[in-house]
Parts: structure tokens; sequence; C-alpha cells
């Protein structure tokens, strides 16, 4: 841009330099060569100026890296971006009037180099802008709240999420930061002084990359301090609610007579207030509301019997088979104490939520009423909880379906204390809502909370003095024995502790322990119940004697073991199920939000750190997810590849096996590509895996990997398929089955021998099926010199051409091969379609060749000893009596 400037000056100041020689009276061509002379100097002073300024703007624009990704980044890369323009805007007018044409193209570069690369810097500016007002707002939102836990707890998670948002701003920026690095490396830096100059392009394209690497240092600089500001205000709303509920638990109140008559005083008032307020609603429901209110329990009824009937029709053989069975196993008790609690329950939810529902639905309940019909509805269910839990683990009517050994006097007495504790903390909640409804005093709510903790307290203490204990020989009927007494201590301290808080004046935090008492207990032994019947469940041979097994083994003709791994599952589903329903509830017992629970739930499901690796369960779900169907799909293209083409076709088994095989590889590995692509495991951070797996295979795993390349040659060469007949050594078989690292062969004796595929690439491999079965075979025959030699070779080839096996074409052929010490030696070739079915031609021939030859007296076609005998030898022993003879012979 310098350039361009100073050129349009020596332009304009040769004009005016004209008009002076002009004036002065010069010769033209003295005003020729002045003007030459001054043309020069011009030259020379604009690229000393040139070579000036680029060496100042790089040397200040190439501070170090650490110095530009900071905040005076931020200050640099404005000025940086309006250099340009600031210095193209005066020569406008002497561009248009008295253009350069060789100047041209390098303005015009210059000119739309910052357009180009403006979509990503604006696109990050924008969502960082966008960001920083959302965090403005929920920082002022934060102050406006700061005593409301629900809504603090709800803001925690938008500033968690606005957080991820400012981060993943400046994530766009990070390959285009990449690519000017790149290319000012490419450029190298600017001629030093002395240096002959460069182009006027190169200097404006760096003076360009370096201001568009400032402003993307700028805005990641400010994208990591919006994140620092977020992260404050996450910490400090976490300390905002933890002194909330400090506080809350903690605070102190003064209790004395007075306090406890007032109390008094406004519990009749509000006695009285309720009763007009309950009253004129039911009036007013049922005069003008009274369609609406039917209409919305009717539909309650509806949805839980609805939930109930479900329920009790899927789990009937768990529920119904009570009274049947005297003497039940373990696992019976746990199903039908853990169904009996949860399926009642849920029914009896869904019931309280549907009545909620439709009744705000239909605009039956007032503001006033409300708040009081939705803790009424939930004191019902958690009252319901407790009692059926109870009764399924203690079953004081019935000893046999009894979790717990304790004495049949000793579970009804237990009932009694559990389930007045849950009433007396049930009410008091109850009454603190109709409290808070009615607009009454504080002080009624302490006193309500107050008389509730000593009453807990003191059932608590009562229970150390029950008698449920039993010997393991003892039956269920007899009297029973005290509590170990470390649970009887416990109980005494628990309630004279209970008593002692709410005495001192800390009646939030008595209140907060009794709930937990009943509640979290109530949690915990669900838990424990779900957990022991899980773990039966697994145990080996459990899952065959339940429904679900029968019905499987019934259904799908399962084994044994194929069951024992269903109950595997099964019972890690059951852990899973549990630990799912249950856990949040005792969270939200211990006052943690909805809110806390969703955003851990989504931190463990999506963001497990471990150092600087983030692992996502949902991503390996999915992927796992998806590698699951890609095998599933490989393995159906396999079968309907090979079942229908390849089958169709008549292809060759051993083809056959090779594409099989290929198909399998490839769906494989593909699959393998998307399970790992869909985890978010980044392809190329397996570089170091591999260099690792590199480095192994030149030192242990080069056997391995010579084995898999070998049988992946083996695959697509083919010089033997599964089904052929191959010698390698002393090995000779049928190759069964060409894997990775080996290849299975069948011998004759039926013996499988896995030979590593890399012994059959290197050694010398017979296939006597390679292209086809076709093969010879040879019978060797010896006759005696008396023999006919024509004859013999006519003879076998009668005999050849008589067996309907052979092959006239290839025809048969007789050999005479070689003159014995005692006998001639013939060879007779044959030639057969299968050179399987050799052994029985041969055992024909043979057979043959005996009875011809017999026939056609001629001697044994087979090699036997044969001495010689003269003349004179055979007439003396021909007059020799027999037993001599005989004698000789043997």
């Amino acid at each position: 841009m310098h350039l361009f400037a100073v050129m349009r000056v020596q332009i304009g100041n040769r004009g005016r330099l004209g008009r002076f020689c002009a004036a002065q009276g010069l010769s033209k061509d003295r005003k020729l060569h002045l003007l030459e002379q001054l043309r020069v100097l011009s030259i020379a002073l604009s690229f000393g100026v040139l070579t000036l300024a680029a060496g100042g703007s790089a040397s200040a624009q190439e501070p170090a890296p650490s110095a530009q990704e900071n905040r005076p980044a931020q200050q640099t890369a404005p000025a940086q971006q309006t250099a340009p323009a600031q210095q193209t805007a005066p020569a406008q007018p002497t561009q248009s009037a008295q253009p350069a044409p060789q100047i041209e193209p390098a303005q015009t570069g210059t000119d739309r180099a910052p357009d180009a690369a403006s979509p990503v810097l604006q696109q990050a500016e924008d969502q960082l802008a966008k960001t920083d007002r959302e965090l403005k707002r929920l920082i002022e939102r934060t102050n406006a709240v700061k005593d409301d836990d629900a809504v603090l707890a709800e803001l925690k998670v938008q500033v968690d999420e606005l957080s991820k948002q400012i981060i993943a701003a400046s994530v766009p920026t990070r390959p285009r930061l990449d690519e000017i690095k790149a290319r000012l490396a490419e450029l190298g830096d600017p001629p030093a002084e002395g240096q002959p100059p460069e182009d006027s392009v190169i200097t404006d394209e760096r003076k360009r990359l370096l201001a568009e690497r400032g402003a993307i240092n700028a805005l990641t600089g400010r994208a990591e301090n919006l994140s620092i500001e977020a992260k404050k205000l996450a910490n400090r709303i976490t300390a905002t609610r933890r002194a909330i509920f400090s506080n809350t638990l903690l605070r102190y109140t003064d209790v004395s007579a007075e306090m406890l008559s007032e109390a008094a005083t406004a519990t009749v008032h509000e006695a009285m207030a309720l009763s007009r307020s309950i009253g004129g609603w039911l009036t007013f429901a049922w005069n003008y509301k009274r369609v609406p209110l039917l209409s919305a329990i009717f539909l309650s009824i509806c949805a839980a019997l609805l939930f109930l009937l479900g329920s009790y029709r899927l789990f009937s053989p768990i529920l119904m088979g009570r009274e049947e069975d005297d003497e039940p196993t373990y696992f019976r008790q746990l199903s039908l104490a853990f169904w009996s609690t949860l399926i009642p329950t849920l029914a009896l939810t869904a019931f309280a939520m549907s009545s909620y529902f439709f009744l705000s639905s239909f605009n039956v309940l007032r503001p006033d009423i409300a708040p009081i019909v939705a803790i009424t509805l939930a004191m019902g269910v958690a009252l319901f909880f407790i009692a059926r839990l109870a009764s399924a683990v203690l079953s004081p009517n019935r000893s046999s379906w009894r979790l717990v050994r304790v004495s049949d006097r000793g579970a009804k007495m237990l009932m009694v204390p559990i389930f007045a504790m849950a009433l007396v903390n049930g009410l008091d909640y109850l009454l603190g809502s109709v409290s808070e409804s009615l607009g009454s005093p504080v002080v009624l709510t302490i006193a309500k909370s107050f008389v509730a903790s000593i009453i807990i307290g003191l059932i608590l203490m009562s229970m150390a003095w029950i008698r449920p204990m039993l010997r393991p020989d003892e039956p269920y009927d007899a009297r029973g024995r005290p509590w170990p007494r470390m649970i009887s201590v416990s109980f005494v301290l628990l309630g004279a502790a209970l008593i002692a808080i709410a005495l001192s004046g800390y009646v939030g935090l008595a209140r907060f322990i009794a709930t937990q008492i009943i509640v979290t207990s109530a949690i915990l032994v669900t838990i424990y119940i779900g957990i022991l019947t899980g773990k039966s469940v697994s145990k080996q041979g459990a899952f065959a004697e339940t429904i679900a097994g029968r019905y499987l083994e019934r259904r799908f003709h399962l084994e044994a073991v194929a069951l024992d791994q269903f109950g595997l599952f099964a019972g890690l589903g059951i852990y899973v199920l549990v630990l799912l329903f249950f856990i949040p509830l005792l969270l939200l017992q211990w006052g943690f939000k909805m809110a806390d629970i969703e955003s851990w739930a989504y931190r463990v499901l999506t963001e497990i750190r471990i150092g600087t690796i983030t692992i996502s369960m949902v991503g390996i779900l999915t992927g796992i997810l998806l590698f699951a169907l890609g095998y599933l799909v490989t393995r159906w293209v396999q079968r309907w590849i090979d079942g229908n083409v390849m089958a169709r076709s008549r292809v060759d088994a051993g083809v056959r096996n090779s594409i099989r095989t290929g198909i399998g590889y490839m769906g494989v590995g593909l699959a393998g590509l998307i399970g790992l692509s869909a985890a978010g495991i980044d392809l190329s951070s397996l570089a170091l895996v591999a260099g690792a797996l590199s480095l192994g295979v030149g030192f242990g795993l080069q056997n391995i990997v010579s084995n898999f390349v070998s049988g992946l040659i083996l695959l697509v060469e083919r010089p033997f398929k599964v089904g052929d007949w191959i010698v390698s050594g002393t090995t000779e078989g049928f190759v069964r089955r060409i894997s990775v690292r080996a290849t299975e062969i069948e011998t004759f004796q039926h013996q499988s021998i896995m030979m590593p595929n890399s012994l059959l690439i290197n050694a010398s491999v017979g296939n006597w099926t390679h292209r086809n079965k076709l093969g010879r075979s040879e019978i060797a025959v010896t006759v005696t010199y008396a023999s006919d030699p024509r004859r013999v070779i006519e003879l076998l080839y009668e005999i050849a051409a008589d067996h309907p096996m052979i092959l006239k074409n290839p025809a048969p052929n007789v050999g005479f091969t070689a003159f014995g010490d005692e006998r001639m030696m013939f060879e007779l070739r044959i030639y057969v379609a299968d050179v399987l079915t050799a052994g029985g031609v041969r055992n024909d021939l043979r057979v043959s060749i005996y009875e011809r030859f017999r026939d056609e007296g001629i001697g044994a076609p087979f090699p036997m000893k044969i001495e010689d005998v003269t003349p004179e030898e055979e007439a003396g022993s021909a007059g020799a009596e027999p037993s001599a003879i005989e004698e000789e012979k043997a």
C-alpha cells in the first residue's frame, strides 16, 4: 500500500515538474533528462520507504506467540485491520484520475482478502457476543434470585451449558489459524535491512495474515475470559446454594412456652381458615365445576386402574402365587417383595399425578387449594409405599414369605412404629404446606415440626424395647429376643439426639433428620431388596427356574449354559434399573434438585474426563450399537450372497468361501470404523497406537502379521481353496477352513491340523484339485517270464475299458516298465473324473486283474519269490515220496 501511494505521488509530481520546467523556459531534451533523473530518484526513495515500513510492521506484528495469544493482541488487532483502509482511502481520487495497470491486480487482491476470511471470524464474533449477553443476563438473574434454591439450580445448569457454548465459539477458527500459520511459514520473514525488497503482493498478504491471526487470537482470548467468568458464576451459585442449605438447617429458634402458646392459638385460627377454604372450594366445585371435577377423578381412576391391571397381568405369576406356595425359595421371596411393593406404588403414583394433572387442566383447583391437594396426594403415596414395603419385608401374617428372621409377634410390633413415624412425618409436611398456603404465622410451622421431631424421637427410643430377634433353630411363633446391643443403643441414641436437637432450637435440622430417617431408610431397603433380587437371578441355574427362563427354554430350546448367560444379563439389568430409579430419589431427599441430577447425569453420559481425554458414555454406547448393527448386516449380506447369488450361479465352494470371508473382513472393518467415529474417538489420535503396533510388529508380532497377510494372499490368490486335497511336507488332507492366522487341514484319519498361513505361502504345496478334479492313477503289475507280455498288455487294456468310471479321454495306458530279476513289470495308467474316487477304482481294477489273470493261467500279478529248479531235480522230485516233497518245500 505504501508503494501504491508513493507511485501515485510520483505521477502527480511528474506533471507538476513538467509545468515548472515549461515556465522556466528549459529545452525539451533538458527537461526530459531532468525528469528521468527525478523519476529514478523517486523510485529509489519509494523502495527505501517500502523496505523500512515492511520491516517496521513485521517487527511490530511478530511478537512471541504467548504475547500474541494474550490480551495485547486484542488491542493491536483492530488497528491492524483498519490500517489498510486508512491507507487506501486517500489514494482513491488519484487512482481514478490516472490508473496504473501494473499495480491494479495487487490492489484488488489486497482489498478482497479480508472479505474472504471474514465469514469465519464474523460468525465466531457473533456467537461470542451472543454468549456474552447471555452471561450478563444470567449474572443479573443470579443476583435477583439469590435466595431461591430451585431457581439457582436451574441457573447453574444454564451457566454450565453456556460455558460449553463459549468454548465452542472459538473452535471453528482453529483450522483457519493453522492455515494462517502454514501460509506465513511459506512466505517466510520479511527481508532484513540491506536485502533486496520483496514484491508488494507478498508484503500485503503477510500484513493481512498477521492482522487476521491477531483477530483470531483476540477472539480466543475473549472466549477464555468469558469462560473463566462463567466458571466463577457457576462456583458462586454453588456456594450460594450451599449457604442456603446450611442456613435452612442450622437456623435457630427460641423454643419457649410463649412460642408454643402462640402456636396453639394460631392452630385454632388456621383450622377455621382451612375449613372455610376447603368448604368453599368444594361448594364452588360441586355447584359450578361438577362435570370437570367428576371427569378428572374418573380419568385419574382409569389411569391408575389401567396401570395396575396391566402390571398385574404382566407380573401375575409372581404376585398371585403367594397363597399356593408355603415353602418359597429366597428368590421367590425377593421377587414378590420387590414387585408387590413397586407395582402398587407406581399405580398409586399414576393416580396421584393424573389426578393433579386433570384437576389443574380442567381449572378445578384454586391457587390456595392446589398446594394442599398436591402435598396430600404426595403424602398418601409416601405412606402407602412405606407401609407396603414394611409389609413385604416383615410379612406379619405369613412367616414363610418373611425376608428377615424375626418372630411373628416382633414383625407385627415393628409395623406399628414404622407406620407411625411415616404418618407423623407426612402430617408435618402436610400441615406445613397448609400453613404456607393459608399464610399462617411462621411460628406455627416451627411448632408443628418441633412436635413431630419429638414424637419421632420417642418412637425411635421405644423401638429399642421390642424383642423381635430369633435364634436359627427357633420357630417363627416363638416369643423372640431383644435387639443386639448395638442396634438397641443406636435407636436410643438416635431418638435422644433428635429430641435434643429439637429442644435446643434447631427445629429445621431435627425435621430434616427425622425425614431422612424414614424416607431414606425406606429407599435404602428397597435398593437392597432389588440388589438381592438381581444377585439371586444371576446365580447359576436360578434363571432357569423363573417364568422368563422357562418361557425362553420352551420357546427357543435354550440349554442350561445359555439360560445362565441370560440370567447374568437379567441380574445386571435389575441392578441398573434399581440404581437408575432409586438413586435420584435418594438425592432428592437430601436436598438436591432435579436440575442438579440432570446436570450430573449429562456429565456422566457425555463428559467423563481422564486427563486431557474426554469420554462420552452415550457416544460409546452409540458406537457399540452401530458396530453391532454393522456386524449383523455384514453377516446377513454374507448369507444372502452365499445362499442366493453364488449358490444359484453354481460357484465353486472355495470361491464362495473366499468371497464370504472377504466380505466379512470388509464389513467388520467398516463397522469398526463407524463405531469408533460414532464413539467420538478421533482416528488421527490412533497414530500413537499405530506406531506402538508397528514397533511391536518389528519385535514380537511379525509372525502374527505375516500369517495375517499370508491369509489375505491365500484368499485373494487362491492357490487352494476349501475342499481341496493338498499335500505340504508330511501333511496331507483336505482344506476345511482358511482363517486369518492359520488354515485348517483335515487328514484322512480325520485329524485337524492348524497350519500357519506363512508356511503354506513359503513352502511347496501340492494341490490335487487345484484347477479340476481330473486325476491319474497307476497300478503296478508283475508277471513271470513265462507269461506273454503282449497278452498281459491286452488284458490290462480290456480290464480298464470295462470299468465305467475310467475316462476314455484321456485313454488308459499300459506301460512295460522294467525287467526284474525274476519277473516282468507293467504299469496300468488310468484317468478318473474325480481324483477323490481313485482309491475305489484302483481296488476294483486289482480285483479284476487278479480274476482275469487267474482265468488266463498267467502267474500271480504281484511279487512272489520263485526258486529256479533244474529238469533233473524236477524228475527226481517226481519219483520221491509225497512226504519228502512236502518236507523239501517246507
